[in-house]
């Protein structure tokens, strides 16, 4: 009788790649899941409860150097993914995964699994936001793309750690750099936000990496003779897609067509303003924003973590 997860195996068509089987975490999805579903857990349920009768902490410096980490982190992914074959070496139209035990093909493999790892440490964020109160931040959909993220990615690295999917790997670690560094420079006060002038086109930046990402993953529909394994190419292409849609709805709420900002509908973009005043009167905090689709589809993937 075969388990929920051989009948995935059989169902996919293709089997496990078996040069990261003993990696860790890598014999079985369930303790990725556990892990996911104990984030989720603690940012909604346990988390909060905890801090329920505290004081929020001031984290201002382990910020800093928590972004400074991240930005260093994501920095050396995304040059290990150059070197281990998008730098030349890579086809951008069809590129197979090399299963070979080749030094380009083991490194390849293993960036792909410290992009995975990745995917924990920011977790991180989300932590960050409950220990300092900011629970407003920690939306559903928040929640739901952090969680979720270890989970997808553990199946790319289980069934094809490297090819043609990657790419979506490449441009995330980028946006991350600037992203992480963005948050750095926040974090260190008013005084450095002149360095930072450049936060409005944040999102615009992030749109831009949705729209290559599922342009490069659809266009391999189009080639026949490209074998790349098409589950991986709708599953990204759909992330892609959906990320795009967020962005660019709340991007339209907060812009009208002359790029002028709209200051009577209640939104705070989390990257753009300091504070905001509401229809209603109410000053709130940037990234403190009433409850709507736009505004929690921005606390779900742009991230920002207000300075104190």
């Amino acid at each position: 009788m075969y388990s929920i997860y051989e009948w995935v195996l059989i169902t996919c068509a293709f089997l496990p790649d078996p040069r990261v089987k003993d990696w860790p975490m890598m014999s079985s999805p369930w303790p990725t899941l556990a892990a996911c579903l104990c984030y989720a857990l603690c940012a909604k349920k346990i988390g909060p409860s905890f801090m329920a009768n505290r004081k929020p902490f001031e984290l201002r410096n382990v910020l800093v150097i928590y972004n400074l980490a991240q930005t260093i982190f994501s920095a050396w992914i995304f040059y290990e993914y150059l070197a281990s074959g998008w730098w030349g070496h890579y086809d951008f139209r069809c590129q197979l995964v090399d299963y070979s035990r080749s030094p380009k093909a083991m490194r390849m493999a293993n960036t792909c699994w410290w992009y995975y790892f990745s995917k924990f440490t920011e977790f991180f964020d989300t932590l960050f936001f409950v220990l300092r109160k900011k629970n407003e931040h920690v939306s559903t959909l928040h929640v739901i793309h952090h969680g979720i993220m270890p989970m997808s990615v553990w199946f790319g690295l289980k069934f094809a750690p490297g090819g043609h999917s990657t790419f979506f790997a490449l441009l995330n670690t980028f946006v991350h750099i600037v992203m992480y560094f963005y948050y750095m420079v926040s974090a260190m006060g008013p005084k450095y936000q002149k360095y930072i002038w450049w936060k409005k086109y944040l999102t615009a930046f992030q749109m831009v990496q949705f729209v290559l990402i599922f342009s490069h993953q659809l266009q391999v529909l189009f080639r026949p003779s490209c074998q790349y394994p098409r589950v991986f190419v709708y599953w990204i292409a759909m992330h892609g897609f959906l990320f795009l849609f967020l962005f660019s709805d709340f991007y339209k709420a907060k812009y009208n067509r002359s790029g002028k900002k709209k200051t009577t509908n209640g939104l705070c973009m989390t990257v753009m303003e300091d504070s905001c005043i509401s229809k209603n009167g109410y000053k709130h905090e940037e990234g403190s924003v009433p409850n709507s689709y736009a505004s929690s589809a921005a606390d779900a993937f742009v991230r920002r973590r207000p300075v104190s």
